[in-house]
């Protein structure tokens, strides 16, 4: 097992641990912190702690490493000062019935809405929201990652729908 070989310091077999894992840690990364950059430093910094406490690894590499990145974009996003407030989301414009824009812009449109969208919620709830509605995790499993009851990750959940919901309400 290429975990156990790199806890025992060969750093080959965690290179190949990094290669194999880097892609989808990055997009949970990214989900997390709404920044690419941003992203790329919590993983960076997550692979690193994972080197450093590999010694203390028991059971999936996988589920272990998502656990670190994830802990880490959390204590990211309740570090950083909020930037903007719901108040201040701009309302997107209602469709010119009159010319039929192309579809990808309007995605491009509502995504960008719904990104302001989510940087509006707390961290707490944006890394909730995203867990279980983009990577569809079960309730426990975002309890155990963020270490909160599972009824305070479904109200955290919750509350982050009725924010998106309403910060949406014009793409409905």
């Amino acid at each position: 097992m290429l975990a156990v070989r790199a806890a025992e310091g060969d750093q080959e077999a965690f290179e190949v641990l990094v290669q194999r894992h880097s892609a989808s840690m990055l997009q949970l990364a990214e989900r997390l912190m709404g920044s690419s950059a941003e992203a790329e430093d919590a993983v960076q910094d997550a692979f690193i702690s994972a080197w450093r406490k590999l010694p203390e690894f028991r059971g999936g590499f996988g589920t272990w490493l998502h656990r670190i990145v994830t802990n880490r974009c959390l204590n990211l996003l309740r570090a950083r000062k909020p930037s903007t407030g719901l108040d201040t989301v701009p309302e997107p414009t209602a469709p010119d019935h009159r010319s039929s824009p192309a579809r990808a812009a309007e995605s491009q449109a509502a995504a960008r809405d719904l990104g302001l969208a989510l940087a509006c919620l707390s961290s707490e709830q944006r890394v909730c929201w995203v867990l279980r509605e983009i990577e569809g995790r079960p309730y426990e499993s975002i309890s155990q990652e963020v270490r909160i009851s599972p009824e305070a990750v479904r109200a955290r959940v919750f509350r982050a729908r009725r924010v998106l919901t309403e910060a949406m309400a014009a793409w409905r």
